[in-house]
């Protein structure tokens, strides 16, 4: 991007329908994805409840709850959960403008991934915008710890963000998974879209008795029992608990309100402390700058002058 092509925002060509039950809630929803002019970001909207404020802006702001999925929240109280595979996919697809009508309170999970997610979207078509894609570029380094979890954004020199994560868990059927993938136009779709939710058996009825997990089934996450997979399909491939991760980190980061410039590096991510992170970065502004391929080149530029 570099080379004086700039990037710009993107929308959908035309509007999209699907429908499917929440993971969490168990309660069917209808999505219907319109386009979306340049600078609105994603908005949810929920056409199920009356009243004039049922818009909830997709920003890191808005998350009130990272419990086992990243929930918005508007300020007259209206939520909607359960977004980081959808969002995943926008990221991935490189949508910056979308208005999402539900008329449910959770996201349908779909399969568990967010293959269904960008079909919808690639389907609908890409429409390109007037006006250029701000990334976020990352100046220096922030990291956020809770235990044996751990994330930080820090400099890179690519346009696009490449991540690297790293899970460990106790059964045979995990272990140890670590994966570092930059994303770079058509990887998402390819690399990390297909890959699944997952649980373990043993906490099934704990989360139902929550009110959690009530949608949840084989046909939409991966279920791990004591070294073994539940799903009679399997793995869509072996180290799928890792992509998906990453997959979550994807939807995660693009509620920062913009492409990152940089590189994640998390150990033992979740959602908690994705969101943290990216508070702690729009907290901190020493730590990034807004970017365009047209100041990146002026940058460039400058720079081969002063060298000459």
């Amino acid at each position: 991007m570099l080379s004086g092509s700039v990037e710009f925002q993107q929308t959908i060509a035309r509007p999209a329908v699907c429908a499917g039950v929440g993971v969490h809630s168990g309660e069917k929803a209808r999505l219907v994805l319109k386009p979306a002019p340049a600078g609105t970001g994603v908005v949810f909207r929920r056409t199920d409840l009356a009243g004039s404020d049922t818009s909830i802006p997709a920003d890191a702001e808005h998350v009130t709850d990272t419990q086992l999925g990243t929930t918005l929240t508007n300020d007259a109280g209206v939520s909607v959960a359960v977004v980081e595979h959808l969002m995943a996919a926008l990221a991935g697809v490189g949508i910056d403008n979308l208005l999402v009508e539900i008329d449910g309170p959770e996201v349908p999970i779909m399969d568990g991934s967010s293959a269904v997610y960008c079909e919808l979207l690639l389907q609908a078509g890409l429409k390109q915008q007037s006006a250029p894609r701000r990334r976020i570029r990352i100046l220096e380094r922030i990291e956020i710890e809770d235990g044996p979890k751990r994330a930080s954004l820090s400099p890179a020199p690519d346009t696009f963000l490449t991540l690297n994560a790293r899970i460990e868990y106790d059964d045979s059927v995990i272990g140890v998974q670590e994966m570092t993938l930059q994303l770079a136009p058509g990887m998402f779709a390819r690399d990390l879209a297909f890959a699944r939710t997952y649980g373990f058996a043993r906490d099934v009825d704990m989360l139902r008795s929550m009110g959690l997990a009530r949608g949840g089934s084989l046909e939409n996450a991966v279920v791990v029992d004591n070294g073994e997979i539940m799903n009679p399909e399997g793995l869509r491939s072996e180290d799928e608990f890792v992509r998906h991760k990453m997959l979550d980190a994807v939807g995660d980061l693009m509620l920062a309100g913009a492409p990152i410039a940089g590189r994640y590096d998390a150990v033992q991510p979740g959602h908690s402390i994705n969101n943290l992170l990216v508070r702690k970065l729009l907290e901190t502004p020493s730590a990034w700058c807004w970017e365009t391929d047209v100041e990146a080149s002026a940058v460039v530029a400058a720079r081969r002058s002063a060298a000459v």
